[in-house]
C-alpha cells in the first residue's frame, strides 16, 4: 500500500518516500484436530495458534502465527490512499491504486514473504504502531480487536473455510481483487483523479 500524506507539516515528513504495508498471499486454510486454523502457511510461522485465541488472548499476547492469521488478505491496505491529520479527526481516501507488488487479478501480493526486499519502505504491521494506523479499512480484524469489536462474520478464522469466506468478502463488497489498478507508470496527477468509496476507514 502507498500512502500520499496530505496537509502534513513537510518538516516531519520524508516527501521523497512513499510507503508501504503488507498484503497476505493466497487465502488457505487448514483445519487441525485441534480446531485451530492455519493461515498463510508461506510466512513460515512455527508457533501453534491457539484456538479461539482471537477471543481468548489480548493483541500483545498473541504469537506470530496468531497475528498473521488475523490478515482477511483483502489487500486493502496495500492500495494508495490520501490520508489529512490536519484536522481533529483523520480524513482516508483511498484509491483504487495498488502498491507494484499486488496482482490484482487475485488481490494478493506477488511477494509477501520477500516484499521488503522489492518495497523496502513496506511497514510491517506491528501492535506498536497499530495504534497509528487507525486508517485500515473498518473490517480489518486488527483494527476491529484493537478497538474492542469482534471479527467480521466472514472471517476464515471464523468460518474455516476458504471459498466460504471468498465468497462473503465478496457479497460484504470487501476486497481489491478484479477491481484494482497497479501504481506502475501512473503519475500522481491519475492518481488523484481514482479514488473510490468501496473501502470504508
Amino acid at each position: 500500500m502507498t500512502i500520499n500524506f496530505l496537509n502534513q507539516n513537510t518538516a516531519s515528513l520524508n516527501t521523497d518516500s512513499e510507503v508501504s504495508l503488507d498484503s497476505q498471499p493466497n487465502i488457505q486454510a487448514t483445519t487441525q484436530s485441534d480446531q485451530s486454523v492455519t493461515l498463510f502457511p508461506e510466512t513460515g510461522g512455527a508457533e501453534t495458534v491457539r484456538p479461539e485465541f482471537w477471543s481468548r488472548f489480548a493483541l500483545t499476547e498473541l504469537n506470530h502465527s496468531e497475528w498473521e492469521a488475523l490478515c482477511d488478505g483483502c489487500g486493502s491496505c496495500c492500495l494508495i490512499k490520501y490520508i489529512d491529520n490536519d484536522d481533529d479527526e483523520e480524513l482516508v481516501e483511498y484509491t483504487d491504486v495498488t502498491c507494484q507488488l499486488m496482482d490484482c487479478a487475485t488481490g494478493y501480493c506477488r511477494h509477501y514473504a520477500t516484499r521488503q526486499e522489492h518495497v523496502p519502505d513496506c511497514i510491517q504491521l506491528t501492535m506498536e504502531n497499530l495504534p497509528n494506523m487507525m486508517w485500515l479499512p473498518s473490517h480489518c480484524a486488527y483494527k476491529r480487536l484493537y478497538k474492542g469489536q469482534n471479527l467480521p462474520s466472514w472471517h476464515l478464522l471464523l468460518t474455516g473455510n476458504a471459498v466460504t469466506t471468498q465468497q462473503q468478502m465478496r457479497a460484504a463488497n470487501v476486497g481489491v481483487a478484479g477491481r484494482c489498478v497497479s501504481e506502475i507508470g501512473m503519475s500522481d496527477e491519475e492518481m488523484e483523479t481514482r479514488v473510490v468509496h468501496w473501502v470504508n476507514p
